[in-house]
């Protein structure tokens, strides 16, 4: 692919008379795009275009059999999904799709003006106490789509919705069944990118098994602490897992990359949403990011927690309680320290830790008409 390297012309050494007609400066479309050129792409042809026909029979292949002993999430069940469901509780012939439509809900570089071709996954890896979209991922909501079924979906999305791309949110359980779709799409015309849009909780075989397919990785970087990993997501080792499936996220597709119109088209983006309380474990995840993955990264750091799913309901009584004990206490609430919004201190640490660390490409407002770069 070519880069637009945007280098303006040496000044020549002859002498250069003066007009006496003014001559007016000529705006390149009335504003700068503030984009380094080496993050700008003169045009993109989306990976799984590039792949071969026998790299993709190899991918079918290699999904079918990650179904048949799951070890597609660091959970490892290693069930035969044809027969049960592990953890996540979906199996193999089919995924369970809450919502596909286009989506204006994200970065201005991801929707841009006629939205993100967004698929909403039901169920989750992860048990997510705060989940902001629990009544998807919690209650299993939705239609059952086989591979093809799901396919099909992604040419009505860029044939008719116009989309820019295809966002795949929440989809790490899922992974072979979205492969062979994009393998499908692939034969009957797709040509938008495609956007892994996940927790982070990713094994290493799924991303490996995604190489060649996805476009934009946009990994949700949750928390550090194993301890809050444990009481907030339900997972060990969360942390350690992001890390590495970060690493080889960044490993193929780089830092993220834009062609002229502003619409991202490659690379990687990292989400970190601000936790009340827990802004400390934000500016560990940042510093970390500029000393382990590239100082070029694309962060969005989110301010838009809100108490939901488990967090601020009352407290239940624990089984083995005696029976005496089994009333709730007035005023006791689950998870009572997240029961309330982030503060603007909290996201300007946060901030400033990324700053401090040497990040400089955030997902802020435009100061000018058009897309923020």
């Amino acid at each position: 692919m070519n880069y637009l390297r945007g280098i303006r012309p040496a000044f020549c050494l002859t002498t250069v008379r003066k007009s006496p007609i003014p001559i007016p400066r000529i705006s390149r479309g009335n504003r700068k795009l503030h984009l380094a050129p080496p993050f700008l792409l003169d045009d993109y042809i989306p990976r799984y275009r590039l792949l071969s026909s026998m790299d993709a029979s190899k991918k079918r292949s290699t999904a079918y059999a990650h179904l048949r002993n799951c070890n597609l999430c660091p959970r490892l069940c290693g069930v035969n999904r044809y027969e049960r469901t592990g953890t996540c509780l979906i199996g193999a012939e089919t995924v369970k799709v809450n919502v596909i439509a286009p989506h204006f809900g994200e970065e201005p570089c991801i929707q841009g003006h006629n939205g993100s071709g967004a698929v909403f996954f039901s169920g989750c890896n992860l048990r997510c106490v705060f989940c902001q979209n629990h009544d998807i991922a919690h209650q299993r909501n939705g239609q059952d789509l086989t591979p093809e079924e799901l396919g099909d979906w992604y040419i009505k999305l860029q044939n008719v919705g116009g989309v820019h791309n295809i966002n795949l949110i929440t989809p790490e359980h899922v992974v072979p069944q979205v492969v062979l779709s994009i393998l499908h799409a692939r034969e009957l015309g797709l040509k938008v990118p495609i956007i892994y849009n996940t927790s982070a909780f990713d094994s290493l075989e799924s991303i490996k098994l995604l190489d060649g397919l996805v476009d934009i990785y946009l990994p949700d970087f949750k928390v550090w602490r194993d301890s809050t990993s444990k009481r907030l997501l339900k997972a060990d080792n969360y942390a350690e897992t992001a890390m590495e499936s970060i690493k080889a996220m960044h490993t193929q597709v780089g830092d993220l990359c834009f062609t002229p119109d502003g619409i991202a088209k490659k690379g990687l983006l990292v989400r970190h949403l601000v936790m009340p309380g827990y802004e400390s474990e934000g500016q560990d995840i940042m510093k970390w990011m500029a000393e382990n993955i590239s100082r070029d990264v694309f962060v969005n750091i989110m301010e838009q927690y809100h108490p939901d799913a488990h967090v601020g309901k009352p407290k239940r009584p624990r089984r083995s309680a005696p029976s005496s004990d089994n009333k709730i206490v007035s005023g006791e609430l689950r998870y009572d320290e997240i029961n309330r919004p982030v503060s603007k201190d909290e996201i300007s640490s946060v901030r400033q830790a990324a700053e401090k660390a040497g990040l400089w490409r955030f997902c802020d407002p435009p100061k000018h008409d058009g897309f923020a770069l």
